[in-house]
């Protein structure tokens, strides 16, 4: 749909947006640090993996062919440590939840990376990415432990800004006397019993976590590549141990850019596992479709914080609604006038204009760093409603020219905003009416409900109403309403669809 343009993308290296300028032209190499993998992933997760879903649906649409890597931990202190309460193996828990993972990533329509390395499949290149660190003269070994020397590191600090002093001990960084200085962190961790280990030339043990990621980057994407992503709380200190030990290993190293997603707070704290204020993505998806939940996520830019919300939950629902009730409208109506296709037949010129300024919109802003919310809230909304606006002329007797112009106007409108949502990750490759009828169903358990409960209440409304007792018909319609089930009357039917919840007025005393 759109030329190879210039994408501009905010580097937190230089703390400045810049154009993208790939190593190899036409191509875009990129590297995403993923879960560990312990537990049910949880909002802040998802956030971080629609973040870069949409960079690397956005990337293709312009015309790259991306190497797109994600990573999972499945050797970690926290695996370890799960896996001990629940009496399990460690690599049997860990496959487990990375599994849960990727399922979860499909609900929420995330495209599958191109590598998905997993630490205890890359011992080998961990191994000899510590060996060349040591023989750099960059890394020590005690007792079969091996720490990185941040003092051999001169640029130790420049991607976060901050000084050797502020490293946190104790923050996946060992509190740990033998070491040269407080600041070096593991490489390879000497085993312990019950513990998962592998044989080393320091000894059996396992690696420490900032290693895994240099080691699998360099070994699917080279020393130098293009992107390198993840959570705004990866900047320090894992990110920063990352360039410090890729550097170690090989002078050369360099990543172009450096991309971060902003946190998801809940009553502004960060979302996080250790502050128990989490949400899993199941426990969100069990009660909102989970296009609704990836709506919410775009609805706020990539790189700001985004404050977990029940009523922002509720309006992306409905937004999600609309677009798919569009979209279905929209289809059936086209059904009904199959024979105009193929005919030459122009589109009306305020079509022309909807269509121009969806596809500048589009480009504009999704190049300016990934402007999601600009496109949902903007031009995709102005396109959705012009689409209903002719619907609606097409229910009305019009000359046959116009009806002819009308319908191939609805069919080209439709195939920009499909491909607007494609790219955004919002399109599903079900029928629109079972999406529809998902949202229904999603709405339904909100309101603790089931469809007969509705349709029984749309038929006690109807016999008040025809018993002229319109104040009772009012209640039900307002009592379901603040359920989050609206009644609409089309002719002589009643039906109904989700919407956000109303709020009743309190009524006046007596």
């Amino acid at each position: 749909m759109a030329e190879m343009t210039e994408l501009r993308v905010y580097n937190t290296m230089t703390q400045q947006k810049e154009i993208l300028k790939p190593v190899v032209d036409g191509k875009v190499s990129m590297y995403v640090c993923g879960v560990t993998a312990y537990d049910l992933s949880h909002l802040g997760h998802a956030r971080a993996a629609v973040s870069f879903d949409v960079l690397y649906r956005y990337l293709q649409h312009l015309g790259y062919e991306v190497t797109y890597v994600r990573n999972f931990t499945d050797v970690d202190d926290k695996i370890i440590r799960r896996a001990n309460e629940l009496g399990e193996n460690p690599l049997t828990l860990s496959s487990r939840f990375c599994q849960e993972y990727l399922d979860d990533m499909t609900d929420l329509h995330c495209l599958s990376p191109t590598h998905q390395p997993r630490v205890s499949d890359h011992m080998d290149q961990i191994k000899d990415m510590i060996t060349q660190i040591i023989n750099n003269d960059c890394a020590y070994t005690i007792d079969g432990d091996v720490y990185f020397a941040v003092d051999k590191s001169p640029n130790y600090g420049r991607l976060s800004g901050r000084k050797l002093e502020d490293n946190r001990a104790g923050e996946r960084v060992a509190v740990d006397s033998r070491k040269r200085n407080p600041a070096d962190f593991a490489l390879w961790k000497a085993a312990k019993p019950g513990e998962p280990s592998w044989d080393s030339p320091w000894g059996p043990g396992r690696p420490g976590w900032h290693i895994e990621c240099s080691a699998m980057s360099a070994h699917y994407l080279t020393f130098k590549f293009d992107i390198h992503g993840g959570g705004i709380d990866l900047i320090f200190p894992h990110h920063e141990n990352e360039i410090a030990q890729s550097c170690a290993a090989c002078q050369e190293s360099n990543v172009s850019y450096w991309m971060h997603n902003g946190h998801v707070t809940n009553n502004n704290e960060k979302m996080s596992k250790s502050l128990g204020n989490f949400f899993t993505i199941r426990q969100i998806t069990d009660l909102y479709h989970p296009l609704a939940l990836r709506y919410f996520l775009l609805g706020t830019h990539y790189r700001s914080p985004v404050n977990y919300s029940i009523a922002q939950l509720e309006i992306a629902s409905e937004a999600v609604f609309y677009i798919y009730q569009t979209l279905r409208d929209c289809e059936d109506t086209l059904s009904l006038f199959q024979e105009v296709n193929g005919r030459n037949v122009c589109i009306t010129p305020a079509a022309q204009d909807c269509i121009r300024t969806l596809q500048t919109d589009f480009q504009t802003k999704m190049s300016d760093d990934l402007s999601t919310p600009h496109i949902l809230n903007a031009s995709l909304q102005e396109a959705l409603r012009f689409i209903n606006s002719c619907l609606n002329m097409l229910k009305k007797k019009q000359q046959k020219q116009q009806q002819l112009s009308a319908v191939e106007s609805l069919t080209e409108l439709g195939k920009e905003v499909k491909g607007v949502l494609s790219v955004l990750g919002l399109l599903s490759t079900l029928a629109y009416s079972e999406v529809l009828q998902q949202l229904k169903g999603k709405a339904l358990k909100r309101a603790g409900m089931i469809e007969d409960d509705v349709l029984h209440l749309i038929e006690e409304r109807a016999l008040a109403r025809k018993n002229k007792d319109f104040s009772k018909g009012d209640q039900i319609r307002a009592d379901l309403a603040s359920k989050g089930i609206a009644l609409m009357d089309v002719g002589k039917e009643t039906i109904w669809r989700p919407c956000v919840p109303v709020q009743q007025e309190p009524q006046a005393p007596a």
